[in-house]
């Protein structure tokens, strides 16, 4: 077993989270800045019929590209508690399934999402003045998503292993990428929508063929070994079980995605959609840091759960909850204080600017109780426990958000929608809240 691994069940916890969380954040802090320069770039060079073509297809793609991120999530959480019981070998069976499941996948959704390209685009708001512009996009970006959901896949193996510089890259490498290609392609190329899509697949290519380098040639002590490839049921199904947490919250989230813009267009238009687009930009740019705390602690949890140091568990646990909760409270201080500024980055549109004020400030109404909800679902996904963990991650799309998107509305218009983001918050927080208690108190340590 490497030492980078040994560490998680005896090294401080705060130094293990800060050496967790720091490259995690740094990674998903370049991806959103990333996935901003990239709508500025469309808002500016290509309207803001463009940043409503990018709102409508990117639910799609990672709906497709979450299979590699599930499996990896899934298949990791066993990889750590492996670890942690000393059973490489166990680890290595593992990997080999995920190659196989997150390949023949990914290509299998990918061939139906060409074939139903319209309907598709259709159903998650791709209609009036966005339809065109969203099958350009469309079409191109899908040509990179299957190495998209071998680079999600592999990420989550890579900071199992304990390499979580190398898996920061992973997400580093593709945004750079992006945000090199944008002008060349858009701007200089003038390819418009099709430029801002090449440079999202040839950035996702990127990303996969840096894992693949790791796990052939690179540090990686898991190596790609074929013979692990033919599938193993029972692993297959323990990945499934836990993965099918992180799929059906992408799921509830691109359900969310078929629902709010189909509602945007009706009560606001292509306007209250391209409105939308810039606020989600904003919900992972802004939460990078509570988003990178999260991934930090999942595989320490899972090693020390697996290895049954119960102790450990519980103060990781009340360090990464403290530390969440308070920089969440400063994105929301920084969010409502400069609205005005951050809108005003991405487009000069009077109209999309005043759409988007209030949109982002009631959608960012509650970030201080994120930290509760993302903790607590995680750490269900750590120990292995699928169905809580499930329920959690359902909670706020499925149970709060989608049926009041579908209600308020009705009496209160665009900004319906908008409301409903603070209150799934609020109503996801205490559902995770009791969840987490009672579990927690049954570990002794």
């Amino acid at each position: 077993m490497s030492n980078n691994k040994a560490t998680f069940g005896t090294a401080p916890l705060s130094k293990l989270l800060r050496a967790q969380s720091i490259p995690a954040s740094i990674g998903i802090l370049v991806m959103s800045v990333y996935g901003i320069v990239d709508t500025i770039f469309v808002g500016r060079w290509v309207g803001a019929y463009g940043i409503g073509a990018i709102t409508v297809v990117m639910p799609i793609t990672f709906l497709i590209s979450s299979i590699g991120m599930a499996i990896g999530v899934g298949g990791g959480s066993i990889i750590s508690r492996a670890f942690g019981e000393k059973n490489d070998e166990k680890a290595a069976l593992v990997f080999g399934n995920q190659i196989g499941l997150t390949l023949t996948l990914a290509l299998l959704f990918v061939g139906l999402g060409y074939h139903y390209q319209t309907d598709i685009l259709s159903a998650f708001g791709g209609k009036g003045a966005l339809l065109e512009p969203s099958k350009e996009y469309f079409g191109i970006t899908l040509i990179g998503v299957p190495f998209l959901a071998w680079a999600m896949m592999t990420n989550h193996v890579i900071r199992a292993e304990g390499y979580p510089k190398m898996a920061m890259l992973t997400l580093v490498i593709p945004a750079l990428t992006n945000i090199v290609l944008d002008p060349i392609f858009i701007i200089a190329l003038d390819m418009g929508i099709k430029g801002a899509a090449w440079a999202t697949a040839i950035s996702y290519m990127t990303s996969a063929l840096f894992t693949l380098w790791f796990f052939v040639k690179g540090e990686s002590q898991i190596k790609i070994n074929f013979s692990c490839v033919k599938p193993n049921i029972p692993i297959v199904k323990e990945i499934g079980a836990i993965g099918s947490v992180t799929l059906a919250r992408q799921g509830a989230i691109s359900l969310l995605s078929v629902v709010l813009n189909n509602t945007l267009f009706v009560y606001g238009g292509e306007m209250a959609l391209s409105a939308y687009g810039i606020a989600s930009r904003m919900l992972m740019f802004a939460n990078f840091p509570v988003l990178g705390i999260t991934q930090g602690t999942v595989p320490i949890l899972g090693y020390n759960y697996g290895a049954k140091l119960y102790k450990r568990v519980k103060d990781l646990i009340a360090l990464s909850m403290k530390s969440a909760t308070i920089i969440a409270l400063g994105i929301f201080t920084i969010i409502m204080s400069l609205t005005e500024y951050i809108v005003q980055a991405f487009t000069s549109d009077p109209e999309l600017i005043a759409q988007t004020i209030p949109a982002l400030r009631l959608i960012f109404l509650a970030t201080p109780l994120i930290a509760v909800n993302m903790i607590g679902g995680a750490y269900f996904q750590s120990i292995g426990k699928a169905i809580p963990a499930l329920l959690l991650t359902l909670s706020k799309q499925g149970f709060f958000l989608i049926p009041l998107i579908l209600i308020l509305p009705k009496y209160y218009g665009v900004y319906g929608a908008w409301y409903a983001f603070p209150i799934a918050d609020v109503g996801a927080t205490i559902v995770t809240y009791i969840f987490f208690k009672r579990e927690t108190r049954k570990l002794k340590g």
